[in-house]
This record gives C-alpha cells, sequence and structure tokens, in this order.
C-alpha cells in the first residue's frame, strides 16, 4: 500500500475515533446524569438520544458543505464541534444545557461520520479502498473502547461516576477526555490536502492531477483527471438535485439503496449495547462496576471482528460478508430475546438470571457484535462512501446519513420505552426481526463493489 495514502486515511479516520468516543462516553454517565439534573426515564433517555437529533441534520448538511466547501473544511467545521460538546457536556448544570452541547457534539458526528469515508473512498486506489475505507469502522469501534476504558478507569478512580475526582465530578471528566483526541484530528486535517474528486468537479484540474500523482502512482493522473471528468456534469455542480431522477419522479434507485442500508444497519439495536450497556447488565443482574468492565471486553470485541472485517473486504467482497453477518444477528438477537424473555423479574424490575442464563445471555452479546463487526459495522461505511456516482455522491451521503442517525435516533429512544412495555425479551425479538429482513435485503438489492473504480461504477 500507498503509505502517503495510509497516513491521508488514518488523518480522517480520526473523525471517525471521534464519533465512537461521544458516542461511548454517555454510556457510563447515564445513571450519574440522571442524579446530577433530578432528570426523569423520559428524560433521562432524551439525555442520552438528543446527540443523535444532531447527527441527523450534521449527516444531511454534511454532504451539502463538502460539495460547496470542499472535504476537508467540513471535517475541520466537524472538529470545532467536537471540541465545543466535549468541554461544554462537562460544564452543563442541567439537562436543557447539557442538551445543547450534546446536540452540537451531534452535529460534529453526523458530519464526521459521513465525509470521512467519502473522503478515504475518494484518495484510495480501488485495489484496497475497501480495507482503507474500513478504517473508518475500526476507529470508531476503537473510540468506542477507548470510552469504555476510560469511564471504567476514572469512575474506579472517583468511586463511581458520580463521585469526585480532582475538584469535580467523574462524569464531567469522562467527557473532557475527549479534548485530546480532537486536538489531533484538528492539527492532521490541516496538514492533508483536498479529495482530488472535489477538486474536479470545482475546475481544479492540476491540484487535482498532483494529488493523484501521488495517491496513485502507477497509473497516469492525467488519465483519472479525465475518467473523473466524465462522470460530472457539464452544466452545473453536484447538488443535492442531483439525487432525484426528474424523468420518473422519484429518487433515483442507488439512492433509496443507500437509505435503506444505513437505516438497517441502526435497526438491528446495535447501539442498544453501546450507548446503554451499563443499564442493559445492570438490569440482567451484573453489579455497576462489572457492566462497565462488560462494555470494555465488549469493546475489545468489536475491535478484533473489525479487524476481521478489514483483512476480508477486499477478497471476499461486501455482499457476502453482509449476508453472513445479517444471518449470525438473527440467530443471537434470538437466543437473547429468549433468555431474557424467560427469566423471572424482581420487586424493582431487575431480571433475575441464573447464573448459566446470565453467561448464555453475555456469550450471545458478544458473538452478536462479532457478526455485527464483520459485517454491518465497516461494510455498511465502505459501501455508502463508494457506490454512489460522483456526481450524486453528496447529495446521496446526505439522504443516508439522515436515514441512519434518524433510525439511530429511533432505536435509541425507544429502548427505554420497551424495556418498561415489552421488557428485554421482547426489544431484542424485534431487533431479531430486522436482522432477518436485512439478510434478504443484502441479497435482493446490494451491488457488489469489490475491485471496482469509482468511475466504474458510475457507468453501472
Amino acid at each position: 500500500m500507498n503509505a502517503y495514502v495510509i497516513l491521508l486515511s488514518c488523518v480522517a479516520a480520526l473523525g471517525g475515533f471521534l464519533f465512537g468516543f461521544d458516542s461511548g462516553v454517555i454510556n457510563g454517565t447515564v445513571s450519574a446524569l440522571q442524579g446530577a439534573f433530578g432528570a426523569s426515564d423520559v428524560g433521562t433517555g432524551f439525555n442520552v438520544a438528543s446527540m443523535l437529533l444532531g447527527c441527523a441534520v450534521g449527516a444531511f448538511f454534511s454532504g451539502r458543505i463538502a460539495d460547496w466547501f470542499g472535504r476537508r473544511v467540513a471535517l475541520l467545521a466537524a472538529a470545532a464541534c467536537f471540541a465545543i460538546s466535549a468541554w461544554g457536556s462537562g460544564i452543563a448544570s442541567g439537562s436543557v444545557e447539557f442538551v445543547i452541547y450534546r446536540l452540537i457534539g451531534g452535529l460534529a458526528v453526523g458530519g464526521a461520520s459521513m465525509i470521512a469515508p467519502a473522503y478515504i473512498s475518494e484518495v484510495a486506489p480501488s485495489a484496497y479502498r475497501g480495507r482503507l475505507t474500513s478504517l473508518q469502522q475500526l476507529a470508531i469501534v476503537l473510540g468506542l473502547f477507548t470510552a469504555f476504558l476510560s469511564n471504567f478507569l476514572l469512575a474506579r478512580a472517583g468511586g463511581g461516576a458520580a463521585g469526585s475526582l480532582w475538584g469535580f465530578q467523574t462524569w464531567q471528566w469522562m467527557f473532557w477526555v475527549e479534548l485530546i483526541p480532537v486536538a489531533l484530528f484538528f492539527v492532521g486535517l490541516l496538514l492533508i490536502p483536498e479529495s482530488p474528486r472535489y477538486l474536479v468537479a470545482r475546475g481544479k484540474k492540476e491540484q487535482a492531477a498532483a494529488i493523484l500523482a501521488r495517491v496513485s502512482p502507477d497509473v497516469s493522473a492525467a488519465d483519472l483527471v479525465a475518467s473523473i471528468q466524465k462522470t460530472l456534469l457539464t452544466s452545473h455542480r453536484p447538488s443535492l438535485r442531483d439525487a432525484w431522477d426528474s424523468s420518473a419522479r422519484r429518487l433515483h434507485p442507488i439512492v433509496w439503496i443507500g437509505i435503506l442500508l444505513a437505516a438497517f444497519q441502526q435497526l438491528v439495536g446495535i447501539n442498544v449495547i453501546f450507548y446503554y450497556g451499563a443499564v442493559l447488565w445492570n438490569a440482567a443482574g451484573f453489579t455497576e462496576e462489572n457492566a462497565l468492565l462488560i462494555n470494555v471486553i465488549s469493546g475489545a470485541i468489536n475491535i478484533g471482528s473489525t479487524l476481521v472485517a478489514i483483512a476480508l473486504i477486499d477478497r471476499v467482497g461486501r455482499k457476502p460478508l453482509l449476508v453472513i453477518g445479517s444471518v449470525g444477528m438473527t440467530v443471537f438477537l434470538t437466543v437473547l430475546g429468549l433468555v431474557f424473555a424467560g427469566a423471572d423479574v424482581d420487586a424493582d424490575g431487575r431480571l433475575l438470571l441464573g447464573s448459566g442464563a446470565g453467561w448464555l445471555a453475555l456469550i450471545a452479546a458478544n458473538c452478536y457484535i462479532v457478526c455485527f463487526g464483520i459485517s454491518w459495522g465497516p461494510v455498511m461505511w465502505v459501501l455508502l462512501g463508494e457506490m454512489f456516482p460522483n456526481q450524486m455522491r453528496g447529495a446521496s451521503l446526505s439522504l443516508a446519513g439522515l436515514s441512519q442517525w434518524t433510525a439511530n435516533f429511533g432505536v435509541t429512544m425507544t429502548f427505554p420505552v420497551l424495556l418498561a412495555v415489552v421488557g428485554l425479551g421482547g426489544a431484542y425479538g424485534l431487533y431479531a426481526a430486522f436482522a432477518l429482513l436485512s439478510v434478504f435485503f443484502a441479497i435482493k438489492f446490494v451491488r457488489e463493489t469489490k475491485g471496482k473504480t469509482l468511475e466504474e461504477m458510475t457507468a453501472g
């Protein structure tokens, strides 16, 4: 691999790391925030899920910003929002103030989640584009793991998330730790170039050719520029209307596939594990410290399975991994649903799992994470970064991002309600049903993109 391309990809993927950290840090603070702000169960659910509304907005507008001002500028804006959110979430004195800062963080997460994989796809040669774009998911799970580990260590040092550490409550430090990777991301973005495909779209062909010569030294940069130019309309710059098929009066089919692909990644319930892990395992009978430790273990398993996906995605292909992962998730979510549905409940609403059932649930949950980690976790980001034609990539990413984060918000916001109404068994039964539907979706509608250039996919 070209070391320069790897460097560019790693810098962009830092946006994914912050995405993961910002998403996972809330996991260990839920109970402490409820006590600090005096929030109800519904209010607590909104404190957790509020960031996702910002994510939906950020994802939708990031594609437009990336088309107007460039991929690099969009990521720099995300870095600034990450910094504001990390600091503000820690100094918040009430739910309203906290939600405002989390919404700002959501803008950053939504923007980075869409633009980082697109940037990587636009600088990476086709032979190993899948592996490099998968760095986004690896970075996300590393961010999640780091947040879980940081929460665990800080909670132990401070006597719990609601404890005191260095003059502040422990949960405040959990948010402030994020400022360290934010600084690295910002500095890295100042050092990398703009996407060559964006530069071609803006008519800056010489600058694009210079970058393409460095990222693809074995191919004529002039030929690459000409190939990219052929996929762009001369009548207007890329815009949101490019996702609309005016003759058929509907969105282009490829855009619909991207929208549904993004939604299914969330509807299988993966972020219930990562956002509510401590609450979930407490409900299953584990202590707070053990629940936080389980989060760390699950995060490590997620990293390992993502590394497996990186090794396989350019060899096996995108579609087979999706199908295999969907089948596995269906099986293990069904097991979780059955275990939780068959458990007794005490007077406080806590599940009474025997040691055997508790370990079965823990094993099934981590097997489910493995199935997600080798498939829908990384593959969805890879496909969204590469499946859309050059002319409509920004517009399509905006719509797919809106779909992904809206589904994420819906799943996250409804989990406490499902927990109260149908219990963990019913909730995981619903996620299993969506996993089963994703099997048929992947088989029927997802097109293999392994080994193709972005321009070849544009031509069909």
